[in-house]
């Protein structure tokens, strides 16, 4: 029997969870779905992501002004994906940043990703008719960028560390409280989406600097929020090992002369009992295992996903 395609028959509302973390520091978890935090500065707010509306943005600035009602003056966005980004203008924000290569993926992909998206996670798209068009940011960077909060609030590091999820991936990270948002490089007890990964880079250099942060607590992009030192280490060990079992039972099919198809049943076999009950594990499988072997093919920039090419590889794969 065909499996319904990615995420497109889960409309059931997930339980959304404000999470305070230290002072002046939240993130909204929801059973899986995108994680979105807020740090307060002095007479300002630093968003980070902006989810997939106006509407879902909107909905999670109700519940940050529960806490606090300074405006929003910057909004961070991790990497380029619609359901971070399509939310930007209900923050209005003074400045929305990005790594350059986040702005460099909007403008070349954008819209087949807010499209391909659309497609895969409907749910996650409330009134969609809000959505004004493609997010574009305002102030990009390349290695790092410092926010000062103002007061004795501190600062914030903006750090680009390495190629992973996307090749724009950026981590926001609080030294005053030791917090780092670490957006989809990491997530806890949620599958990794890796259909625009670049999965060697990630699973060596990038997860070796976001755990040199040495994090106290850790919000990854699908999950709970992850507090202590041991925790924040397993969180990204655990990572870590879900890329690398990808890339050994890829890599194995690949070498054999095996096909796309094979390397898909014996990643799955292998980590389906592991990690088979994470969120949207199903819904990622194939299009991690397309990338990965676009990647042994010598592919280094991930291929852009449309709709139909999103169906073809559900099709070859899940059915």
């Amino acid at each position: 029997m065909a499996k319904a395609f990615a995420s497109s028959t889960d409309m059931e509302e997930k339980t959304e969870t404000l999470n305070v973390i230290a002072d002046g520091v939240y993130a909204l978890t929801a059973e899986g779905d995108p994680n979105i935090g807020a740090i307060e500065g002095e007479d300002f707010i630093v968003a980070i992501e902006a989810r997939a509306t106006p509407k879902a943005a909107s909905d999670w600035l109700e519940k940050l002004r529960e806490h606090t009602d300074k405006p929003v003056r910057y909004l961070v966005l991790t990497h380029y994906h619609a359901v971070r980004v399509l939310g930007a203008s209900a923050f209005d924000a003074s400045e929305i940043i990005a790594h350059e290569k986040t702005a460099f993926l909007l403008n070349e992909r954008g819209q087949e990703d807010w499209d391909s998206e659309f497609g895969r996670m409907p749910r996650l798209f409330r009134e969609p008719e809000g959505i004004p068009g493609l997010t574009h940011p305002t102030l990009t960077f390349n290695d790092e960028m410092t926010i000062d909060l103002g007061g004795d609030r501190g600062h914030l590091e903006l750090k680009f560390c390495g190629r992973g999820h996307t090749a724009g991936d950026i981590a926001v990270w609080y030294p005053k409280h030791k917090v780092l948002f670490a957006g989809d490089l990491v997530e806890a007890e949620a599958a990794l989406y890796t259909g625009d990964a670049f999965h060697m880079d990630w699973a060596s250099g990038t997860l070796d600097r976001i755990k040199a942060f040495e994090a106290e607590a850790l919000i990854g992009g699908r999950g709970a929020v992850v507090e202590g030192r041991v925790a924040v280490d397993a969180a990204i060990e655990q990572t870590r090992e879900f890329l690398l079992g990808m890339q050994a039972h890829v890599k194995a099919a690949f070498d054999n002369g095996g096909t796309l198809k094979d390397a898909f049943e014996a990643t799955h076999k292998a980590l389906a009992p592991k990690f088979g009950h994470w969120p949207i594990f199903e819904h990622c499988l194939p299009f991690n295992v397309q990338r990965l072997w676009d990647e042994y093919d010598g592919l280094d920039w991930p291929r852009i996903w449309t709709m139909e090419r999103d169906r073809e590889v559900w099709a070859l794969l899940q059915d």
